[in-house]
Order: structure tokens, then C-alpha cells, then sequence
């Protein structure tokens, strides 16, 4: 590639307009910045180790960079289609033409690049991949449902920091094939989940019951089995109930569907996101979005908590409404689902079914005492205290 090769290409990649967002990170700014620069061989190969370096997060491929970068670029185009809007030709043409200059760079070596310099030492470099972007992007397009845009097509679970939500990056795998016992109760959540996808009526839902019993793992599994579908999956600390109206206004657009996820969730009748719970479980116009379902988990069936002693003397006129209305915010969720703590026969037909999963060979008598007094010394039967045993077997 000659100099004048070089400049040309920096020209074009600095004309971008539909998506040109991709121009402030850091792998683009290092590039166009190596491409342009004017400079001695020493400093045009900083430049070069200096675009390298910054695909590490990429695994140095300067494709999949790319890949990432476009598919989870938020631009006018691909809203666009995703709200079923007209699109002007100027604008799909833009789109085309920009999605063809990135499939050129996914065909550039590091040789090609570095040609120039006629430098006999070492150079470093980098994995690339020839891409069709315009036939990936327009695949994309045509499955924007299931496979989102901007951040939500960057991972399956997402966390909130402030207005931002952002991808767990180390989300958990679990699936629904790891689980043993509770198919009936699992089964009410997949299902009432597919319901949302399938654009029917679907619930909001609780998952109450003992501790250790897999209420969250239900709900993870339930976003990674459904992820293919365009299912995502935010989660909210209790405390961070007050941007529940923001998040729903945030997604109510969006063509995937979300589960909004609140783990162990329990309140004192004085917090002040109770309300804010309460008007998305009402369908509050502010608080829902119709592609969205929410799923929280509780150890508690009535998640306000309440002490005998506010049952007695109030100066609260109409005491018996106030403490029905505190005690009923649970039925207020469509589907209520009760994950009750295993007996001893449940409790080691788990045992044994995931010591067959994990090929432990064991005594099935010598298995079950053991299984026994572990859960003795742990205090409780629960499908945790078994995979817990299990693992110590290992």
C-alpha cells in the first residue's frame, strides 16, 4: 500500500456519517492516525504498534473488531428499520457504501500496511478476516428482533450503573439442562417467557420460596435459553428501583424482549421505591413497556415485611387498608411461582442425578449417608447444599 493509498484510506474512513461513532474509539483513532501521520519510520511505527495494541481487547483481529463495533453501533439506519420507519435512499446508499469500506479493511495484513516503511525488522501483527459486511449487516437487519442493536447486541445480561446499562461481561452460563428437580416450576417461567416472545399475554412473575432452591438460576437460564430469540436480560438492585420508569422508556422501542431481573427482593413498608415497583406491576403507563416482563425473587411470599407490633395502635386512620395494600403487593405480579426446599427423597435424587452428571461412582447407600450429614452440618436440604456436596466429592 503506497502513501498516497494510505491518505485515501484515512479520507475515507474519516468521511463516515452513518456510522461514525465507530471513529472515537480507540482501535479507529490509532489507525486513522497511523494512515495520516507525515512522520519518520520510527514514529510511523509507534503509530502502527500503538493501532495493534489496541486490539487486544479483540484478541488482535482487526475483524472482529470491526464485527463488534458495527453490529452494536446505534446509528440512524438501523433505528430506522427497527421502528419500521421509512428509510431515505441517501441514507441506505451512506450505509452501503461505508459497510463495503469496512469489508476492504478486514482484507489488510500487516505487511500490506507496513510495505512502505521498508523496514527489515520486526513488525508486529495482527489477525484479520475477510468480512461481507453488507450481506452480515443486512442479515442483522432482516433479524434486528432477535439480534438487537447498540449495547443489547453486545450480551445477553446487562447490569445498571446510573442512566447507563451496560453488558455483564462474565455472565453466568447456566442453562436449563444443568438443573435437576423443580421441572414444574421452571417450566411455568419458560413458558410464560416464550409467551413474551411470542407476543402474547405474558405475566410478571415471582419466584418466591427457600433459600438455595434456584429461583435466580431459573431466571438466568430462562435469558440464556432464550437469547437465540432476541431475550435480554437487565438487572436492578432494589435500590435502583427509581430508574425502573427510565429503563422501560429506554427499551419500550427496542424490537428484542427484556426481563427485567430483581433478585431477592423484599421491602420495609417505609422504602420509598415501593411505589415505583407498585405502578409497573399495575401497568402504569410510565413504568411498563410491552416488551418487558419483570422477574424477581424472594425468600419471602409477602415481600413487604411487617412486625407484630405494627399490626397493633396506629394513628393511621385507615390502619386495615394501609397494611392490606403492603401485605397484596405480591399478588399484584401475574405468575406466582414456589420453589418449596426439597425433602430427604427429592434432596438426594439430586444428590445422585448430578454425582451421574459429574461421573462420580459412588456406593448409592454410602452416597446418600454422606449426602445426609452434609446437609446436617450445612443446616438445611436444598438443591445448592447438594451441588455443594457433590463438589466437594471432587
Amino acid at each position: 500500500m503506497t502513501e498516497q493509498q494510505q491518505k485515501n484510506l484515512a479520507c475515507e474512513l474519516s468521511a463516515l456519517s452513518v456510522f461514525r461513532s465507530i471513529l472515537k474509539t480507540d482501535t479507529m483513532s490509532a489507525f486513522i492516525a497511523f494512515l495520516s501521520t507525515d512522520c519518520g519510520k520510527q514514529k510511523k511505527l509507534e503509530l502502527f504498534g500503538e493501532f495493534v495494541y489496541s486490539l487486544s481487547n479483540d484478541n488482535y483481529c482487526f475483524s472482529d473488531f470491526l464485527c463488534r463495533t458495527v453490529y452494536e453501533d446505534e446509528n440512524k439506519y438501523i433505528i430506522s428499520t427497527a421502528q419500521n420507519a421509512e428509510i431515505p435512499s441517501v441514507l441506505a446508499n451512506n450505509a452501503k457504501a461505508e459497510l463495503e469500506l469496512f469489508s476492504r479493511l478486514t482484507e489488510l495484513t500487516a505487511e500490506e500496511l507496513c510495505e512502505i516503511l521498508n523496514f527489515g525488522g520486526y513488525i508486529p501483527h495482527f489477525e484479520n478476516h475477510r468480512v461481507d459486511f453488507v450481506k452480515t449487516y443486512g442479515e442483522r437487519l432482516k433479524n434486528i428482533n432477535r439480534f438487537g442493536y447498540g449495547v443489547f447486541a453486545s450480551a445477553k445480561m446487562f447490569r445498571v450503573s446510573g442512566e447507563d446499562i451496560l453488558p455483564v461481561r462474565a455472565a453466568d452460563e447456566i442453562s436449563y439442562e444443568s438443573f435437576v428437580g423443580y421441572e414444574n416450576e421452571r417450566k411455568q417461567v419458560f413458558d410464560n417467557t416464550q409467551a413474551l416472545i411470542d407476543g402474547k399475554p405474558a405475566a410478571n412473575v415471582l419466584l418466591f420460596g427457600d433459600a438455595g432452591t434456584g429461583k435466580s438460576s431459573t431466571v438466568k437460564a430462562c435469558a440464556n435459553n432464550f437469547y437465540e430469540q432476541g431475550v435480554r436480560l437487565i438487572e436492578l438492585r432494589k435500590d435502583q428501583l427509581f430508574s425502573l420508569s427510565y429503563i422501560m422508556g429506554r427499551i419500550a422501542d427496542n424490537p428484542l424482549k427484556f426481563i427485567i431481573f430483581i433478585d431477592d427482593l423484599s421491602f420495609n413498608k417505609n422504602d420509598d421505591c415501593f411505589s415505583m415497583l407498585k405502578a409497573a406491576l399495575e401497568g402504569s403507563a410510565s413504568a411498563k413497556a410491552k416488551n418487558a416482563v419483570i422477574y424477581a425473587t424472594s425468600n419471602r411470599r409477602h415481600i413487604v415485611k411487617e412486625s407484630f407490633s405494627e399490626r397493633g395502635v396506629s394513628d393511621d386512620i385507615h390502619h386495615n387498608d394501609t397494611v392490606q395494600e403492603l401485605l397484596s403487593l405480591s399478588d399484584r405480579f401475574g405468575l406466582t411461582v414456589y420453589f418449596e426446599k426439597p425433602n430427604k427423597s427429592l434432596f438426594l435424587d439430586i444428590v445422585h442425578k448430578l454425582a451421574e452428571k459429574k461421573g462420580i461412582k459412588a456406593d448409592s447407600g454410602e452416597l446418600d449417608i454422606k449426602a445426609e450429614a452434609f446437609a446436617l452440618a450445612k443446616g438445611s436440604r436444598s438443591p445448592r447444599t447438594a451441588e455443594q456436596f457433590i463438589n466437594s466429592l471432587l
